[in-house]
């Protein structure tokens, strides 16, 4: 099992515990919108950090978001799984031609 499916596995785990102990729980106690903002943050910050800051910084809030976005993924009962076979799909499509296709 590779890190992001431990991790995925740790977060899924964590959903019900108890708030007070646990920043997983804490935010799923707190809803999906919370947690989509909380993605969103981190998101910003990590472009701050790819536009101003040191590798150490980007790497950092790269990790916050992997983080964020496989809590909202649990919370709204996505399997990694489904994303990683969603990224198997794309494997070997040009981005651009990828792009096209949905707008069809």
């Amino acid at each position: 099992m590779d890190t992001l499916s431990r991790l995925a596995a740790t977060i899924a785990a964590r959903r019900s515990a108890d708030p007070e102990t646990s920043w997983v729980a804490k935010l799923n106690a707190r809803g999906v919108p919370v947690i989509a903002r909380k993605l969103g943050e981190e998101a910003v910050e990590t472009v701050v950090a790819a536009l101003s800051g040191s590798r150490e910084e980007l790497v950092g809030e790269s990790a916050d978001v992997l983080f964020h976005l496989l809590v909202l993924l649990d919370a709204k009962g996505v399997p990694l799984d489904e994303v990683y076979a969603e990224l198997e799909r794309r494997e070997g499509t040009s981005g651009i031609a990828e792009k096209a296709s949905r707008s069809e």
